[in-house]
């Protein structure tokens, strides 16, 4: 009995984070309330973990979750006086909208809305603050807990459920819509989208502090996102391009560190540990990310992943296309820590003296100034031209600002083999 009440709550707990976005689009698209929203979805989990062990499973468990929070949604707010008038209110809405599934003629799951897209739009809108956009959008469509959100950002629960309930309200004080942008201000707003599921992604493609290199929950979350972006809005190319960019970088994600969580650079990863069918996925989606007008920024940086997973090694890597796509990138986005990895690429093309003379040119920018693998790319170059002195500063500078245990353990390696090198080798003529 105990094993059959565990998987009826593994069942349930897949399935909520599987439908868990739409179930709530379609809830706030109905009842105009995020928060009750919220509230009704986990009782209508309850009463799944109630009813779903004893009467099993059901067929569409999505269709069952929506009709049965329709209906507690409605019986609150019925008994609810204050929201008698707003009842009515949003009835007429919907109605002027089109007929939704009534609560009690059971839902099918090809009938079940799929509003996400809706949802993505509200989560991310410029007049909430940025930190509150990736919240909302943890929550709301990828279905974490509080608590699950507050360690993504690695802050306290009570820190990240304030800026949950700010966010909600000013949702609700500034009438921020529940609705996809218009033709007109779709390009203006998709960008804004972009962006905070590629956030979501980088923090944890590499964490920004903490034990671990990787946070690999939050990768998978991002892409996963990126996946229902993607079928929601197909024809938007910088949509295919981004999540072209997420599965062609999260194929390295075994063979970035070793057996101790020890960073393992790009040209030391043992490419046979890359994940082939998700490159495979990724590189069929590059080419449409890049057709039909000009390139956008994570087409190209997906494009700039693909020739990467596509070498053998990092010898036989196209150096020259990478750093002609980096010139692209720079023109639409410009910005020092592009130009600080087209630099790297140079290097490799033309020499670490090439590299480096670019890398210098960037030493008076400001926003380099905390980017711990600025100094560490100096460090690189210094330390193959036999500066040895100037190399280990770099390093020390490096080891300073980098953020995880992994970086420093790494950056320290590389110091403490530098100090151990001796005095300045390199020759002048």
């Amino acid at each position: 009995m105990e094993a059959r009440a565990a998987g009826t709550d593994r069942a349930v707990e897949a399935v909520f984070r599987e439908e868990h976005g739409r179930l709530l689009a379609s809830l706030v698209r109905r009842f105009g309330d995020l928060d009750l929203a919220e509230e009704v979805a986990s009782e209508a989990v309850e009463a799944a973990l109630v009813h779903w062990p004893v009467q099993g499973v059901p067929d569409k468990p999505g269709a069952w979750l929506l009709t049965t929070a329709r209906r507690k949604a409605v019986d609150r707010l019925r008994r609810d006086q204050a929201y008698a008038a707003r009842l009515a209110v949003l009835q007429v809405d919907a109605d002027r909208a089109g007929p939704a599934p009534a609560p009690d003629t059971g839902v099918t799951d090809s009938e079940l809305p799929d509003e996400r897209l809706q949802l993505f739009f509200t989560c991310t809108h410029p007049a909430l603050l940025p930190e509150a956009r990736g919240a909302l959008t943890l929550r709301c469509l990828a279905g974490l807990t509080t608590p699950e959100v507050a360690r993504a950002y690695l802050v306290p629960p009570a820190t990240m459920a304030q800026r949950i309930v700010r966010a909600k309200k000013k949702i609700r004080e500034a009438r921020i819509p529940f609705r996809v942008p218009g033709a007109d201000e779709l390009p203006a707003r998709l960008p804004g989208v972009l962006q905070v599921l590629y956030s979501i992604f980088t923090e944890g493609y590499t964490a920004s502090s903490g034990p671990r290199l990787q946070r690999l929950d939050l990768a998978e979350e991002a892409v996963r996102l990126a996946r229902i972006l993607h079928r929601l809005l197909p024809a938007e190319r910088e949509v295919t391009g981004l999540l072209a960019l997420m599965l062609l970088v999260h194929a390295r994600r075994a063979a970035r560190t070793g057996p101790d969580g020890e960073l393992v650079l790009l040209e030391d990863q043992d490419r046979d540990r890359w994940d082939r069918p998700m490159i495979d996925e990724g590189l069929a989606l590059v080419p449409p990310a890049l057709a039909g007008g000009p390139p956008g920024p994570y087409g190209v940086q997906a494009a700039i992943a693909a020739l990467h997973d596509e070498a053998a090694d990092l010898t036989t890597t196209d150096w020259p296309q990478i750093v002609a796509l980096y010139d692209v990138l720079l023109t639409l986005t410009p910005s020092p820590v592009v130009a600080l990895n087209r630099a790297a690429a140079v290097a490799m093309r033309d020499g670490p003296e090439a590299g480096l003379a670019l890398l210098d040119d960037l030493a008076d920018d400001e926003r380099l100034r905390g980017h711990h693998p600025y100094p560490a790319a100096r460090a690189d170059l210094l330390q193959r031209l036999g500066r040895l002195p100037e190399a280990a500063a770099a390093y020390r500078q490096a080891l300073e600002l980098a953020g995880t245990e992994p970086e420093r353990a790494h950056l320290r390696r590389r110091l403490d083999a530098v100090e151990q090198a001796g005095p300045d080798t390199t020759t002048h003529p």
